[in-house]
């Protein structure tokens, strides 16, 4: 491993020492993926790691490429302690708004735990059910904590392989190119062909009839 990476490993991993230093034992990050498209679910991820874990390329999922994600994706799940998502569908996002869905998704995902967390460490969410766990909201925390990077890939990869489920299905839509979100052409087909069951509501009313 070269050294700015272990640098920048080390950097994210800062304040998950200072919690261990304090006699913390099971740190888990909780992100999503998912809030912004017009199709399909929103996935959160929970994962907890080892004190020692140190897997080379942990970043944000956004700034990993889609075949480096899959790699770390199955050396998180490998390493961790306990690891669990949480799958909201469009049905309940149009019923009870994204931001809503998503809480309900970090719920679902640590009931999914093996392993109850000391504290959990989660990207930007306050005010949501954690179980009676006390969590810490980090702003940008998939780019800024260890633990909340390894949960951000385990929704993405999750919420990735969901679309081209998906996209078998609709293959109209795109779903494996764009994953549902909302591009020119993936808008296009939605006003020539109507939206699938898979599409939001309440986020392409203003360009459906």
């Amino acid at each position: 491993m070269k050294e700015k990476e272990i640098e920048r490993l080390n950097l994210l991993k800062e304040e998950e020492l200072k919690l261990y230093e304090n006699n913390i034992q099971y740190i888990c990050g909780i992100d999503e993926a998912g809030r912004g498209p017009l199709a399909g679910p929103v996935v959160v991820g929970a994962v907890i790691l080892p004190k020692d874990s140190f897997i080379e390329g942990v970043n944000d999922s956004k700034k990993i490429s889609e075949k480096k994600r899959e790699k770390i994706y199955e050396q998180i799940i490998e390493e961790a302690i306990s690891y669990s998502v949480g799958i909201v569908d469009q049905k309940t996002i149009d019923e009870i708004n994204i931001l809503n869905a998503t809480k309900l998704g970090v719920k679902i995902a640590l009931e999914g735990l093996k392993q109850r967390p000391d504290v959990i460490m989660v990207d930007a969410l306050t005010n949501m059910d954690t179980l009676g766990i006390p969590y810490i909201s980090v702003v940008k925390g998939d780019a800024k904590n260890y633990s909340i990077a390894a949960a951000s890939i385990i929704a993405k990869v999750t919420r990735d392989r969901i679309m081209k489920e998906w996209d078998e299905i609709y293959p109209a839509y795109g779903f494996a190119k764009h994953k549902g979100y909302g591009t020119a052409e993936h808008i296009r087909v939605i006003k020539e062909n109507g939206p699938c069951i898979l599409h939001r509501k309440s986020f392409i009313k203003n360009f459906v009839k």
